[in-house]
């Protein structure tokens, strides 16, 4: 059987997304091979209803945000939360600079920003990735792929150019604080 037609079937039963070794282990392919079936069914997808959506965590089937009254509406369920213009700032702030900390988020809006992020939180739209090694070890914050589902993309390289306005920078984390994920070089 077509290793494309395959790897669409582990997709559309998946409730996570699924890395493409993942794929190409589960089927007996190379990840070359699974790769190139995906970008073939991310092709095929974008003149239906639904497609995939790459996160950092894989590959998942989603349906197309331009369908989402039809969905609303055929599931009986309210309209989608509209976000604030707070929670949009800050969802910029983290989607441009993740992984981020709230004081880093909250130097660039100049407001305390807990209460958004607890509701960025709630909704799925970030997570915390782990700890800063700054001063008091602040939580450190990502988009997820609910986020990008939200805004209709399939991968952050599809956000628009950030431009700043002149002498307008992004505080960056003093020289010697590190990232928990990073590993000690040598």
């Amino acid at each position: 059987m077509e290793l494309v037609a395959r790897i669409e079937a582990l997709l559309f039963i998946s409730a996570r997304a699924i890395s493409a070794n993942q794929l190409a282990a589960a089927l007996g392919a190379t990840a070359r091979e699974a790769d190139q079936a995906l970008d073939q069914l991310a092709e095929q997808y974008h003149a239906r209803g639904f497609r995939l959506q790459k996160s950092k965590d894989g590959y998942q089937l989603v349906s197309s945000p331009e369908f989402a009254e039809d969905i609303e509406n055929f599931l009986g369920l309210e309209e989608i939360a509209h976000l604030s213009r707070a929670a949009l700032e800050v969802l910029a702030i983290i989607a441009y600079q993740q992984p981020i900390t709230r004081p880093q988020i909250d130097s660039v809006r100049g407001v305390n920003s807990d209460s958004v992020l607890r509701t960025l939180l709630r909704h799925a739209l970030i997570e915390e990735v782990g700890r800063s090694e700054g001063p008091g070890r602040p939580f450190l914050y990502t988009t997820t792929s609910d986020f990008l589902s939200y805004f209709g993309l399939e991968s952050l390289e599809e956000l628009p150019p950030l431009q700043l306005e002149p002498n307008l920078e992004f505080p960056q984390p003093p020289a010697d604080e590190q990232h928990e994920e990073q590993a000690p070089t040598a």
